[in-house]
């Protein structure tokens, strides 16, 4: 398992704000808007400075695009390490911002990679669930996001993205064209106060139960 200082050094080189804006005006926002007739709303409850943790429902691989490309500003997600080793591959989601996570390395890297990733100035994403659902609904959410809340007291930014299932159905080799996709960007949530499980729990359903009933408003 690396060390921390190893997993700030490579927060530091990682991650290209410039060639982000780039990738996200000029690739991510034409497909969203003439491929999936992409609608935002909330834009306005995004904070552009400061510690931002940004939780969502999962439901497709297209998802960190998705509320990387809704925001106002760069959105970092973890990804594994082994994709960092590909040629161009790797050095493309560095710059976009993506933080590497050692498979079997446990809950303790990725928090100690996103925690990085924070200092580094990225809003970084969180997928409340941990792996994607069928439904897009959160029914199982995961307490990393609060734990990271703890440590850098960043307030958490509620995302729901509706109709991305269907975009990549399991079995299919090649995205669906012309799927309606929806975000809509909650209220924001004040980090935890403490680090007790029981409060941990709670802020976790909450931040679910608020992706959720914007999930629920559909298209």
């Amino acid at each position: 398992m690396e060390t921390d200082k190893k997993l700030k050094s490579k927060n530091i080189r990682g991650g290209n704000h410039i060639l982000y804006k780039m990738f996200k005006w000029i690739v991510v926002r034409p497909v969203l808007y003439v491929f999936y007739q992409e609608r935002i709303y909330g834009s306005e409850n995004v904070p552009l400075t400061g510690k931002l943790i940004v939780v969502s429902n999962h439901a497709s691989d297209f998802d960190p695009l998705i509320v990387g490309s809704c925001m106002g500003r760069a959105v970092a997600f973890m990804a594994k390490e082994e994709l960092f080793k590909i040629p161009v591959i790797g050095q493309a989601i560095t710059a976009f911002g993506a933080y590497p996570v050692k498979r079997g390395a446990g809950d303790r890297g990725a928090l100690r990679a996103a925690i990085g990733s924070i200092e580094q100035g990225w809003a970084t994403g969180i997928f409340l669930e941990g792996t994607r659902t069928l439904d897009g609904r959160v029914t199982s959410p995961k307490l990393g996001a609060a734990m990271i809340a703890v440590k850098t007291q960043a307030p958490f930014l509620p995302i729901s993205i509706w109709g991305t299932e269907r975009i990549l159905p399991k079995g299919k080799k090649f995205p669906k064209l012309f799927q309606p996709v929806t975000v809509r960007i909650g209220q924001l949530i004040p980090p935890p106060e403490a680090s007790d499980r029981a409060t941990l729990e709670a802020y976790t359903q909450k931040c679910a139960d608020a992706v959720n009933e914007l999930h629920a408003l559909g298209r």
